[in-house]
């Protein structure tokens, strides 16, 4: 122990802050309990300011004087560890006394060291979990650094004895009092030039939920169902004796009134809580998360608990709401709450693919294609910049990233077992190097968006460039292709009815002009040029290799037309009209249900819009039959589904491996429902001229969306009432409507409130007509 003030490590003035004097420190001790570090210090009075920077190889928390400090949790995140590590910064001076304070610290493995990736490797950062701490406070002017991790500092073995993100947590409460003998820290070996600021936002509790019913199963297990699927733990409070042992299993689902699991893969998702016997003990989790609705609970002092003795508690990255669905059309209402709850679930640290099993990956196709209708919901523009940071970080020499971000390497011989564990450019998941960074500028019209990844989005379409050759066509090589495809086997998600060369030469395309589109905005003519030219180029091969004059494409599916359309790869009339009547074809004689995965799906509405086939595209998304989006729902979805038919009309969980219920990809959807459906969006990036452009339809009567835009909030409401058309949308300040309404001509209206009616054409020929 030591004085801190007056005695001075490190001072500075006022107006800066002390650099690091910090160290890493461990425990050196590999596996087993939660170390806690511990550090007693004096104040002689309380400063002015008191700032701890803090960070950790693993997850950790700090207390000061028994108070955690900060409400983040899952502290740092994940980010590629290799490259760079975030700090946090918190004000900490309300927490301090004068004379005797104590901080401590605890780290679990988390990301770090913990078991990680469906391969289950350990270790794929380090083996020391470790922190690095460092109080800074303001006393006379003058800015020292009071406290720092080091070698003055020890630890002992906290009551946290397992704590893994897969497998969940274990925490004994008579070890909390009870401390184990002080020993002395080791100092660990890590480069502090990889330290960072956070850009990103922390991850936060962000709601509670209280069970809807608690019920014993045929089996009599005791089962807590919290009404919808969520993404966080659980709280208890509960008394009992000393060495009870209460077991909480997380699942997202039931099976034949059972918890489901086998979904989980090899994640446990179980946590445990040994009461220390004295009071009411009220515990949750720290180092851990579980995707969940049901709990099944076991050991429970009594029996099983009550609803007001255990409570779900909602962790996300905490990034603000800005936008809103309504509709009255119930089905329609669900399924968008279900893309935000998958938003908020699969947001945590970066953009997961799931929440639950033994995966939880940064898997990139998933937020190429959601990145837009995740900017509409949330302010994710700091979130995915934070996680964009880590992507441009871990690109290759050749241009190709990992498959998810940040990566954890496949083990050797990986590749034997699939080829998609190997080195490959896959079409749009890939492609999330030039989509996601044009996504946040159109939601936001910030072009350093676009600047902070040019280059990284260079390098990939140039890789694309060297592996296509002079023909322009990406035919070799592994591919994901129309991932999820309904009419893919279980066994082959990528078997589906669009040929994988297709989808790889039309995004190499799309790629190519958004990158051509991001050097003429930041006014690099020479690179504008150059890659209008390869996108012309590889949109010529595309129309050579899997196009005939007729319109009719290579892969006779839904995905491939609508790739086709919306990607402007067709280069007449006749053959737009031609890929259109052929995907309204496929459309109607499928009877109106979703024939496309993860690329196609974004694209089907929208392509069918298009070719003005509207109310085919109302056809699909309210078509309730599986597959479609509606299924999910009528089966009592909460979350978006990894496959269409993740569950089965006789309540049976899918066979496949991947069986995943909270998986925002084929959410994607939302961003149609926002523009077409309400009929919002913007009409230059950053929303300075706003597109209202509802296309209502039977048996919708009203819909409306509320957008938070860089100028102030956007809205628009309409209603059918009789034969009319009801519209009112707000426009902010500084910005400019225009107003494309069916059977009328476009006008503009500038800031303020405006109501218009017109004529509801019933209709379709009529609609057409006008």
């Amino acid at each position: 122990m030591s004085t801190v003030i007056p005695r001075s490590v490190n001072t500075t003035d006022a107006g800066a802050q002390p650099e690091w004097a910090a160290a890493f420190i461990g425990s050196g001790s590999e596996g087993g309990p939660v170390p806690v570090f511990r550090r007693e210090f004096d104040l002689a009075r309380v400063p002015s300011a008191a700032v701890l920077r803090s960070t950790f190889l693993g997850i950790g928390r700090i207390r000061i004087n028994g108070t955690v400090v900060g409400d983040e949790v899952l502290e740092p995140g994940w980010q590629s560890y290799r490259h760079r590590l975030v700090y946090r910064t918190n004000d900490v001076r309300a927490l301090l006394a004068v004379g005797r304070n104590v901080i401590e610290a605890e780290v679990a493995p988390g990301w770090y060291s913990g078991r990680l990736g469906f391969f289950g490797q350990r270790e794929v950062y380090g083996r020391d979990r470790a922190v690095l701490a460092q109080l800074d406070v303001q006393v006379g002017g003058k800015w020292t650094c009071a406290v720092y991790t080091g070698e003055s500092w020890t630890w002992s073995t906290g009551a946290t004895l397992v704590a893994e993100l897969y497998d969940g947590e274990t925490h004994d409460a008579r070890h909390e009092a009870a401390r184990t003998e002080a020993r002395p820290v080791e100092l660990v070996d890590f480069d502090l030039g990889r330290l960072e600021a956070r850009i990103g936002p922390p991850v936060r509790r962000t709601g509670m939920l209280r069970p809807t019913r608690i019920f014993r199963s045929d089996s009599g297990r005791v089962i807590v169902d919290f009404g919808r699927n969520i993404v966080g733990w659980v709280r208890i409070r509960v008394r009992g004796a000393a060495g009870d042992e209460i077991v909480l299993r997380h699942a997202e689902v039931l099976e034949h009134g059972e918890l489901s699991v086998r979904p989980l893969r090899s994640a446990l998702a179980t946590d445990r809580y040994i009461l220390s016997g004295v009071g009411e003990e009220a515990w949750e989790p720290a180092f851990t998360y579980h995707g969940f609705r049901y709990v099944e609970v076991e050991g429970w002092p009594g029996g099983e608990p009550t609803i007001d003795q255990i409570d779900a508690i909602l962790v996300h990255s905490d990034m603000p709401r800005t936008g809103w669905f309504r509709t009255s059309h119930r089905g329609l209402q669900q399924l968008h709450e279900n893309v935000v709850a998958s938003t908020e679930g699969n947001f945590v640290s970066i953009p997961t693919d799931c929440p639950q099993r033994d995966e939880r990956l940064g898997w990139t196709g998933d937020i190429a294609v959601f990145a837009p209708t995740a900017m509409f919901l949330f302010d994710a523009s700091t979130f995915l910049r934070s996680w964009l940071r880590d992507v441009a970080l871990e690109q290759r020499e050749d241009g190709s990233v990992p498959n998810f971000v940040p990566e954890v390497p496949f083990p050797d011989g990986a590749e034997a077992i699939h080829p998609q564990f190997g080195r490959i450019h896959p079409a749009v998941w890939g492609d999330a190097t030039t989509m996601v960074p044009s996504a946040l500028y159109e939601a936001t019209g910030d072009l350093e968006h676009l600047r902070v990844n040019f280059e990284m989005m260079q390098r990939w379409v140039d890789g694309l460039a060297d592996l296509a050759g002079p023909t322009r066509v990406r035919d070799t090589g592994f591919q994901f292709g129309d991932w999820l495809d309904p009419d893919a086997p279980p066994e082959d998600p990528a078997g589906g009815a669009t040929e994988p060369a297709l989808v790889a030469t039309a995004y190499f395309a799309h790629s190519a002009r958004l990158v051509a589109r991001a050097a003429r905005l930041l006014g690099d003519e020479i690179a504008h040029r150059r890659y209008s030219e390869l996108a012309d180029e590889v949109a010529a091969a595309f129309r050579a290799r899997f196009t005939s004059p007729d319109g009719t494409l290579t892969s006779h599916s839904q995905t491939a037309y609508a790739i086709a359309l919306r990607l402007d790869l067709l280069d007449s009339d006749e053959q737009r009209a031609a890929a259109g009547s052929h995907l309204v074809e496929l459309v109607r004689s499928g009877s109106h249900r979703i024939g496309t995965g993860f690329v196609g799906t974004p694209l089907l509405l929208d392509a069918l819009t298009s070719v003005g086939a509207i109310e085919d595209a109302y056809g699909v998304l309210l078509n309730d039959a599986n597959p479609s989006w509606l299924y999910a729902v009528g089966m009592g979805a909460t979350t978006i589904w990894e496959r269409w038919d993740s569950m089965l009309p006789d309540g049976s969980v899918n066979p496949g491996e991947m069986t995943s219920f909270n998986h925002y990809a084929f959410g994607a959807v939302a961003d149609w429902l926002h523009r077409t459906v309400a009929g919002i969006a913007p009409l230059e990036p950053g929303y300075r001229r706003i597109r209202i452009a509802p296309r209502p339809r039977r048996p919708l009567t009203d819909a409306g969306a509320t957008c938070r835009t860089p100028f102030g909030e956007a809205s628009i409401d309409w209603a059918v009432v009789g034969d009319e058309l009801r519209v009112r949308a707000t426009i902010p300040t500084g910005t400019v409507a225009v107003f494309d309404l069916e059977g009328v001509e476009p006008f503009e209206r500038g800031h303020g409130t405006h109501e218009v009616v017109v004529a509801f054409l019933q209709d379709a020929g009529a609609r057409r007509a006008g």
